[in-house]
Parts: structure tokens; C-alpha cells; sequence
């Protein structure tokens, strides 16, 4: 057995009374109050979107539609809490700007993300120049910013940049990538982002990517999801 050396344990020593020392400088750094709001605004923006919500709006969606009346009643209590939890988050924002890890812990940099991809079309294009600030100070995570700006483009009727936003076709109710450009070199973009691969991505919802079937599928795709949309805004 090699000896183990008197300046072996003191460097072992040294090494994680630093590390310990680094981990209690960061945490004295954070604004505990703001920490804690957040906690709990994560709470909130999680607890209706478990397992459980999840199947059960499947459930209702295999019986009644996608846009049922049903669904959207269902849907109706995230929806309401949602608008609690940006109200809180808006103020936040508003105060401080896009506020980083360094200042609000990991989870409390996710909620502020979290909270704005969850708001309205309008809110999240008014918010999305800041965040693109953000990533740039290295106050917001650049795989997040791909997420919103992924949902803002569908939102628009335009196709989305990395794949990020999945669900039922509208006519069909199977499971796909919503419209994307260049379905070719998305997981280069993917990857310039920290992303991992779009297969990847998509296993964990039992699909598989196969980017010839999918270019051949795109454009009645988009053409149903185009109408979906606008029957939307008829119905407003």
C-alpha cells in the first residue's frame, strides 16, 4: 500500500476547508429573502405539473379533444396560479433585472425562467430582450433562453430553432416535434447551446427522431397547427 504522506493529508485538508469556505462565501452572497419567494413560487409553478396532472390531462384529451371545453377547465387552476406567480415575478424583474445564481441559488435563477415561459405570447416578448442580457452576463442559462425563444416563434406561427417544444398534432393528437427549421442541423444548434441531441431529448416521451419522415410530415404539419392558431384568435 502506498504511504500516505503527512503533506498529502494537509493538502487534502487545506483543499476542503477551501472548498467549504467557498461554498459558505456563495451562499453569505445570496438574498435569502428573494430565495425564499422564489422557493416558493417554484412550489407552486410545479405542484400542478406532476406525473399525476400530466397523465390526467392526456386522459381527458383522449376523450374530449385537445380543445375541449373539458381540457381547458381541467387546465384552468395552473392557469390561474400561473398569473399569481408572474404577478411576483413581474415585480421582481421590474426591481432587479434578470437576477443570476450568484444572487438567488440555482433553482431560484430556473423559477424566474420557468414562470415567464409559462406567461402569455406578450409577456414573454417583452421579458425575452432581458433575458437574452442575462445570458450574455451569465446571469441566465443559454439552454433556458432556447426554450423561450422556441416557444415564442410557435406562438407566432413561425417554426421553432431547437426542438424544444413537443406535443399532439392537432388533428391527429401523435406525439411530434412541433414545426422546425432546418430540421437537418438541429443538434448543431442544439449543441452550440449545451443541449443535448434531439433523440435524446425526445426518448424520455417514448418518440424517436427521423428527420426524413419528419421533413416529409412538416408541411401538413405546420399547415394544421397555422389553423389551429388562427382559430384561436377567432375565438377570442
Amino acid at each position: 500500500m502506498r504511504k500516505i504522506t503527512t503533506l498529502t493529508i494537509l493538502g487534502y485538508f487545506i483543499f476542503n476547508c477551501s472548498f467549504g469556505q467557498n461554498i459558505e462565501k456563495a451562499e453569505a452572497n445570496l438574498d435569502k429573502k428573494l430565495v425564499a419567494i422564489l422557493d416558493t413560487i417554484y412550489v407552486d409553478d410545479q405542484k400542478y405539473r406532476n406525473d399525476q396532472y400530466i397523465q390526467r390531462s392526456k386522459d381527458i384529451a383522449k376523450e374530449y379533444g385537445w380543445e375541449s371545453k373539458e381540457l381547458k377547465d381541467y387546465l384552468k387552476i395552473i392557469k390561474d396560479q400561473d398569473s399569481i406567480n408572474l404577478i411576483k415575478i413581474e415585480k421582481i424583474l421590474d426591481e432587479h433585472g434578470w437576477l443570476g445564481a450568484d444572487l438567488v441559488g440555482n433553482q431560484g435563477n430556473t423559477t424566474i425562467f420557468l414562470v415567464i415561459q409559462h406567461s402569455d405570447l406578450k409577456t414573454q416578448e417583452n421579458y425575452l430582450p432581458m433575458m437574452h442580457e442575462a445570458v450574455q452576463n451569465g446571469n441566465a442559462k443559454a439552454q433556458d433562453l432556447a426554450f423561450l425563444e422556441d416557444r415564442v416563434a410557435l406562438r407566432k406561427g413561425e417554426r421553432q430553432i431547437y426542438g424544444s417544444q413537443i406535443g399532439p398534432d392537432p388533428e391527429t393528437g401523435e406525439w411530434t416535434v412541433a414545426p422546425l427549421i432546418d430540421p437537418d442541423n438541429v443538434d448543431k444548434r442544439r449543441a452550440e447551446v449545451g443541449l443535448g441531441t434531439l433523440q435524446d431529448y425526445i426518448s424520455d416521451y417514448g418518440m424517436t427522431w427521423n428527420v426524413e419522415e419528419y421533413k416529409k410530415k412538416l408541411p401538413e404539419l405546420e399547415m394544421r397547427r397555422k389553423n389551429l392558431l388562427e382559430k384561436k384568435q377567432k375565438n377570442k
